[in-house]
C-alpha cells in the first residue's frame, strides 16, 4: 500500500508541475527573450521549466512525511494505516506542497527578472 501511495503522490506532483509549467510557459519565454539574447533565452527557458518539474515533485512528494506509514513512532505506537481519509489528506497535501514549492520558485525567478529588467531598461535609457 505504501508503494502505491508513493507512486500516486509522485504522479499527482508531476501532473500538477506539468500544468503549472504549461501555464507559465509563455510568460517565462517572453520575459527571458526580453532579458537575454535569443540563443541563451531558449536554454534558460528550458532550465526554468525543468526546475519547475524538479521543485514541484520535490515539494509534493514528501518522503519523510510518508515514512510514518512504514515505521512505527518513537513512542511505541504502531505505524499508521492508510484508509480513505488518509488518502484524501495525502493527495491534498501533495497538491498543495507542489503548488507552494513552484510558487516560491517562480516568485524568486520573477523578483530577479524584475531587477534584471530595471537594469536593462536603465542601460537602454543611457544609450538612447
Amino acid at each position: 500500500m505504501f508503494l502505491t501511495l508513493l507512486a500516486v503522490t509522485f504522479g499527482i506532483a508531476a501532473a500538477v508541475s506539468v500544468i503549472v509549467a504549461r501555464l507559465f510557459d509563455r510568460p517565462l519565454r517572453q520575459i527571458l527573450s526580453r532579458l537575454v539574447q535569443e540563443e541563451l533565452s531558449a536554454a534558460w527557458h528550458r532550465y526554468i521549466i525543468f526546475a519547475i518539474y524538479v521543485v514541484g515533485v520535490g515539494g509534493g512528494v514528501r518522503v519523510a512525511s510518508l515514512q510514518k506509514y512504514i515505521y512505527p513512532a518513537a513512542d511505541a505506537r504502531p505505524a499508521l494505516t492508510l484508509n480513505a481519509d488518509r488518502w484524501t489528506l495525502e493527495i491534498f497535501e501533495t497538491i498543495m506542497g507542489t503548488l507552494q514549492s513552484v510558487a516560491w520558485m517562480l516568485l524568486v525567478f520573477f523578483l530577479f527578472a524584475l531587477i534584471a529588467y530595471v537594469v536593462v531598461r536603465g542601460l537602454e535609457a543611457r544609450k538612447g
